[in-house]
C-alpha cells in the first residue's frame, strides 16, 4: 500500500506545502514573502502573519497539484524547529488540526535534518542518484554551518559545527554594508563571476577540529572597507565586483577546507551540501573540483531544494512514518532544536 505523506514547512518566511508518496515529490509549493526585503531581513510579527494567510491555499493547491484527495494522506509531517517560534506555531497548529480532521498521525521534523535528507528525494521521469550510507553533509545556511554524518536515514551525528556566525550570515552582513538588499547572498554570487577572487585578501579564522567561524572575518571586512572609504569615497561602489569575488573566495576556502579535513578524517567518500548557500555558485564550482580531485562521490540539490521547501519536510517524514515514529497532539514548536 502506497504511504502518502503531507508536508508542512514554516520554519522562516516562505510557507510551502508538499506531497510525497513512497519517497516520490508529486507536488512542492513555496508562498515567499518577499515585503521583508524592506526591512533588511526577517521581520517575525509580519512573517507569522503572512503564513496564517497563505497556509490554507497553498495547502489546497498542493494536494490538487499532486492529484491526490485529503482522504488518501497517511500523515502530515511538519517543522517542529528550528526557527522563528511564531512561524513555528501556525505550521504545527495547522498540522495538528489537518491530522486530528483526518484521524492520521502527525510526525515532527528536525528542519536541519531535513535539509541533509533533500538528497533522498526521489523524482519522477529522472534518474534519481542517492547518496550510500555512511554519508557526509555539509550544511550551510543564513542559521547554521555544520558538517554532518548521516549513519541512516534518521540517525546522524554532528562532528563540525560554527562557535558563532553561519557562512550565510557572513554573505548577508558584508552583503549589507557593501548596499545589498536582504538576502545579499544571491547578489554577490552574481558580481563574484565579474570580479577578481585575487583582488583583496580577508582573514580566515583559526579554529581547531572541524568547527567553523565567521565573525572574525565580517569584523575583518567591515573595518577594510572602513579604512579604504576614508581614502576613496567611492571605493565599495567602483570595486563591488572584485569586493564579492574575495569574499565569495575566502568564505568557499574555509567551508570547502573544513569539509575535505572531515572526509580525509573519517575516511568517507559519499560527500553533498545542503542548505540556502549550497545555491551558491562559487562553492557549488568549488565542490566539483575538489571531488574530481580526491574521487568524491559528490551530491548536490537542485537549486529549488537548497533553500527552505517542504520537500525535504515529507521525505523526512516519509522514513519517520517507516519507523512508526510519530508524535502526540501535545507537541510544541521548538525555536531551538
Amino acid at each position: 500500500m502506497a504511504v502518502t505523506i503531507l508536508a508542512i514547512e514554516s520554519s522562516c518566511d516562505d510557507t510551502s506545502v508538499a506531497v510525497i508518496r513512497d519517497g516520490y515529490v508529486l507536488s512542492n509549493l513555496i508562498a515567499s514573502q518577499d515585503i521583508h526585503v524592506l526591512y533588511g531581513g526577517v521581520v517575525p510579527e509580519l512573517a507569522s502573519r503572512a503564513h496564517q494567510a497563505n497556509i490554507v491555499p497553498v495547502t489546497h493547491q498542493a494536494i490538487i497539484k499532486a492529484g491526490i484527495k485529503a482522504e488518501d494522506i497517511n500523515a502530515v509531517a511538519f517543522t517542529r524547529g528550528p526557527g522563528l517560534l511564531g512561524s513555528l506555531l501556525v505550521g504545527t497548529s495547522f498540522a495538528k488540526g489537518f491530522a486530528l480532521a483526518q484521524n492520521i498521525p502527525l510526525i515532527e521534523v528536525n528542519h536541519l535534518h531535513a535539509h541533509v535528507l533533500t538528497h533522498f528525494i526521489l523524482e519522477k521521469d529522472r534518474e534519481n542518484r542517492l547518496p550510500s550510507f555512511p554519508f557526509l553533509c555539509l550544511l550551510v545556511s543564513g542559521g547554521h554551518t555544520r558538517i554532518i554524518v548521516m549513519k541512516s536515514h534518521l540517525e546522524m551525528e554532528v562532528i563540525g559545527n560554527t562557535i558563532d556566525d553561519a557562512a550565510g550570515e557572513a554573505f548577508d552582513k558584508c552583503g549589507k554594508v557593501m548596499g545589498f538588499p536582504y538576502p545579499a547572498g544571491p547578489f554577490i554570487d552574481k558580481l563574484a563571476s565579474e570580479g577578481n577572487r585575487n583582488a583583496f585578501s580577508f582573514s580566515k579564522p583559526f579554529v581547531k577540529g572541524l568547527d567553523f567561524s565567521f565573525s572574525g572575518l565580517k569584523t575583518n571586512f567591515l573595518y577594510f572597507l572602513r579604512d579604504r572609504i576614508k581614502d576613496d569615497p567611492d571605493f565599495i561602489e567602483n570595486n563591488k565586483a572584485d569586493l564579492c569575488a574575495s569574499l565569495q573566495h575566502v568564505i568557499v576556502s574555509i567551508l570547502i577546507g573544513k569539509l575535505t579535513k572531515a572526509a580525509i578524517q573519517t575516511g568517507i567518500r559519499e560527500i553533498g551540501i545542503a542548505g540556502g548557500v549550497s545555491a551558491n555558485s562559487g562553492l557549488r564550482n568549488g565542490m566539483k573540483e575538489e571531488a574530481e580531485k580526491r574521487k568524491w562521490n559528490l551530491f548536490i540539490p537542485e537549486f529549488w531544494y537548497t533553500t527552505d521547501n517542504a520537500g525535504m519536510i515529507g521525505i523526512t517524514g516519509y522514513y519517520k512514518y517507516l519507523r512508526g515514529e510519530f508524535s502526540g497532539h501535545d507537541v510544541t514548536p521548538l525555536a531551538r532544536y
